[in-house]
This record gives structure tokens, C-alpha cells and sequence, in this order.
């Protein structure tokens, strides 16, 4: 929604001073951005999307107003993408795997597989540093023909495996436990692994596990997993899992809105994208921690994924990818840069990660003797 606050007439004594002043006019043009989300205004994510409308306000000196709406305010969780491709409304908030269903290379920009080698960190940097950004873009605007400027935002990977009703030992017993997973290649792989997964907006899970309709569930992290009220129902949290070794939110824009902008309103918005991005790793880490301390001081159990799930997990993993991969090409594409810039990566990032976890389990255990 634009409000033009200047009227010029054109075509009298006026016109030469009209033309003069168009610069200034489009300076004095305000917008209005709604962001339809999926996620619940208790989330975590809600906040920093908050966070990110106001720092694009402030910025902008208030020439565009940013409301985040909660889940359902406007369109369901799974509906956002087609509602902004329409401009039903102007912007949305999701995670791309939740359009899987629509191009299976979707899920490549949030839930990467873990057979590439990315974590966390390699995602994002193929998004900013390498071939990501344009990936996506090519997805969304040429392969699927959407009027959608997408953009990752928020990375919260990677996810626990998740609250259950009851303990497990081993994948036979895993196997015996209706479990709430994300769509797409996670839910298909757990799908192989013989697991009985089911797919839903988070919305929908606490309903879902009072019902009994659920026995177990993922969400995203701690931090919003309590949010959510998962720890009101269930008292079993796994904290390892594979399904979501990376998981990131986007900001996806109607074309016709973003190309409405003026070029310092949309720079603007980029930055306040990369600071919420910054913004996102830094609440993560802290929120989830405190969580995590928290269920331990509440009675929670925190327990370790059975240690033949991995192996498990990956050979059904790579099943599934093998399947996209011969049967579409953009998939074959998007998942091939994203090996090839993993494998750029690892010398450097492996052996970084692996001193930094030595010396900072050192500085830990040397706490714990004093």
C-alpha cells in the first residue's frame, strides 16, 4: 500500500516546477508493508521480525510502516506464498521447505540435507557469498513464475529432534511413535527410516498433541519450543536430530510492491535483513541456552538420540535425494553448488570448529574442577 503526500500538476506554469521537484516528491511517498507470518506472536522469530519492522521504520525516517500479523491473521501458513505472489498482501514470513510441495528445491534454501556437508554457517555463506541468492531467485521468479522477491533472513538451525511423550531406546521403538516433522525431504526421509511422520504448521501442533493425534513433535529450537508450549505437554526433549542441521526463515516481498520502492527504501530493507539475520544468531544462541537451563531446573529430561539414528538417517536421507536429483533438474543444480561450496569450505571451517570446540571444552572443564 503506497500514500503519495505530494499532488504535482503537470501541463501549466506549474510543470517546470513540478519536474523540478520529483526527487523530493518521491522522498515524501510513505509505503505500508504487512508481514503475514507463520509462526504465533509468542514466537521468539515474531519478536525479531518486530525487531526488523522497526528498525526498517527507523531508518526510513517512517516513510514505510512495517505490522507483523501472526499465524492466520490474513491467510494460513501454507497459503502466504500464493497471497504474496497475488499482493493479497505484501510481504510474508515462512521457511522455504514449506513450499516443497511445490518445487522440491525449496527445501534446499532452509532444511539442507546433511549429505552436502553444510552446517549452519555454510548455508548462509553460500546464500551472501556464493551462488545462493541467485539460486533462489531463479527458483522462485524463472522456474516457478512467482512475482516474489525472497530473501533468507533468519537462520535458528539446527533443530533438536525433538518432545516426546515417552523415552525411547532404539529406531524400533522410534518407529512406533506418531511424530510431527517438517515437510518435504525431512518428512520423506523419516517416511524411509519407517517412522510414521506427518507434516504441519506449528499452529497446529499442541492442538494436535492434546488430542493425541501426535506423539512426539519437532518445532524449531528451546527457546521456542516453550513459546509454543511443548514443554507443558510432553516431559522428553532429544536434543540432536539431522532433519534440520539447518534451518532458515525468509522474508518473501510482492515483485510489484518491492518494485514500487524507491532504490533507498529497498537498500534499507536489505540491511535491515542482514542485521536481523545477525540479530537472529545472537538471540538464538542466548534464548535457547537459558531454555535448555531452565527444563533441567524444571525436572524436564534431556536426552541423547540414540547413536544408530545417524547412520539410519543419512542411508534414508540419501535415498530421497538420489530420487530428486535424477528426476529434476534445478534440484540436481541448486544441490550440487551447494556440495561443491561445502567441500570449498571444509578444510578451512573443520579444523576452525574443531580447535574452537577442544579449547572451549578445555576452558569448561577446567571451570568445573575449580
Amino acid at each position: 500500500m503506497k500514500r503519495s503526500r505530494i499532488a504535482c500538476l503537470a501541463g501549466s506554469a506549474l510543470g517546470a516546477f513540478c519536474l523540478l521537484a520529483g526527487s523530493a516528491s518521491a522522498q515524501d511517498d510513505s509505503y505500508e508493508m504487512r508481514i503475514q507470518t507463520a509462526i504465533p506472536n509468542s514466537s521468539l522469530y515474531f519478536k525479531l521480525l518486530e525487531d526488523f519492522a522497526g528498525r526498517v521504520e527507523a531508518m526510513s525516517g517512517g516513510r514505510l510502516e512495517v505490522e507483523v500479523l501472526p499465524d492466520g491473521a490474513e491467510v494460513k501458513a501454507f497459503e502466504i506464498l500464493d497471497a504474496v505472489d497475488a499482493c493479497l498482501v505484501e510481504a510474508g514470513y515462512a521457511w522455504p521447505h514449506y513450499w516443497s510441495g511445490k518445487h522440491p528445491a525449496y527445501v534446499l534454501f532452509s532444511n539442507v540435507p546433511a549429505s552436502t556437508g553444510m552446517d549452519q554457517q555454510t548455508l548462509m555463506s553460500w546464500y551472501y557469498s556464493g551462488e545462493g541468492q541467485a539460486l533462489y531467485n531463479q527458483l522462485t521468479q524463472e522456474v516457478m513464475g512467482l512475482r516474489v522477491v525472497p530473501f533468507l533472513m533468519q537462520p535458528m538451525g539446527p533443530d533438536p529432534l525433538g518432545w516426546f511423550s515417552k523415552k525411547f531406546e532404539n529406531m524400533d521403538e522410534f518407529r512406533s511413535i506418531k511424530y510431527r516433522s517438517p515437510p518435504g525431504i525431512a518428512g520423506q526421509t523419516y517416511t524411509a527410516m519407517g517412522v510414521p511422520a506427518v507434516a504441519m504448521p506449528g499452529g497446529d501442533i499442541v492442538p494436535s498433541a492434546q488430542r493425541g493425534t501426535i506423539d512426539a513433535a519437532e518445532w524449531i529450537g528451546p527457546a521456542d519450543d516453550r513459546n509454543l508450549g511443548l514443554s507443558k505437554i510432553w516431559d522428553y526433549y532429544y536434543l540432536q536430530g539431522l532433519h534440520q542441521q539447518t534451518d532458515v526463515g525468509e522474508l518473501m516481498i510482492c515483485q510489484d510492491f518491492w518494485e514500487d520502492l524507491p532504490d533507498d527504501l529497498k537498500a534499507i530493507v536489505e540491511t535491515a535483513i542482514m542485521a536481523n539475520a545477525m540479530r537472529t544468531q545472537a538471540d538464538n544462541l542466548y534464548e535457547n541456552s537459558k531454555a535448555v537451563q531452565e527444563y533441567e531446573e524444571e525436572g524436564i529430561t534431556l536426552l541423547d538420540t540414540p547413536d544408530e539414528y545417524y547412520t539410519l538417517f543419512i542411508e534414508a536421507q540419501n535415498g530421497v535425494v538420489k530420487k530428486y536429483m535424477e528426476d529434476d533438474d534445478f534440484f540436481a543444480k541448486v544441490y550440487t553448488s551447494q556440495s561443491d561450496f561445502a567441500d570449498l569450505v571444509h578444510p578451512y571451517h573443520s579444523r576452525v570448529r574443531k580447535l574452537h570446540s577442544e579449547v572451549v571444552d578445555g576452558a569448561h572443564k577446567a571451570k568445573q574442577a575449580q
